[in-house]
């Protein structure tokens, strides 16, 4: 349910703020306005809002298609809330590394659900490794995980395309680590799936 509610504000609230350019400016994370404001909340709004209908669309499919079972197994551990917490830390652990880089750069703007939906994208990877993900082409989970990581840090060096890979790379570290902090027998798991092929 909590993975519904939030594909659902995120598309109204991105589909505002495609007409309306105030809102995008007061939503979007932008450091002079956190340093000089004092507007944490941007560190979490920023992630409410998208570039285009592509981008909110691949970000919220996504959600659609991983967030539900990571919904399911983050609620046995942490309540019905859980995942809520789970999901708006992943938006602002995410985007910590690319805020503080660019603190004191009032040129720099950044916005999007990616770093969130990486952290859940790979808390499902860490629960299923031997999954299919199409891109198109089906590919198990571990292998793209390796994949998009190895991207994602080389283009975070070379730059220049508008993508925030940091927060990619953030987002899918902090989606691991928070589901071993709160089950470390998820480890082993993976590590004992990892060795027992299943294709899905």
């Amino acid at each position: 349910m909590l993975t519904f509610i939030l594909i659902a504000v995120t598309v109204v609230v991105s589909w505002l703020a495609f007409d309306r350019p105030r809102l995008l400016e007061r939503l979007i994370l932008w450091p002079p306005a956190i340093d000089r404001k004092h507007q944490y909340d941007r560190l979490i709004t920023h992630g409410f809002i998208h570039a285009d209908w592509s981008h909110l669309l691949f970000n919220m499919l996504t959600l659609f298609f991983f967030g539900r079972a990571i919904e399911n197994v983050v609620s046995q551990l942490m309540g019905p809330l859980g995942f809520l917490l789970f999901y708006l830390s992943a938006i602002v652990i995410a985007i910590l590394p690319s805020y503080l880089r660019h603190r004191h750069d009032p040129h720099y703007r950044s916005l999007g659900a990616s770093g969130a939906v990486s952290a859940v994208l790979f808390a499902f990877i860490l629960l299923q490794p031997w999954a299919m993900i199409y891109v198109p082409v089906p590919v198990p989970a571990f292998l793209y995980a390796v994949a998009y990581v190895g991207y994602s840090f080389w283009m975070d060096r070379r730059g220049g395309d508008n993508i925030n890979h940091s927060a990619h790379l953030s987002g899918a570290i902090y989606g691991v680590l928070f589901m071993l902090l709160m089950d470390p027998r998820i480890g082993p798991l993976f590590l004992d799936r990892l060795m027992s092929p299943s294709f899905r």
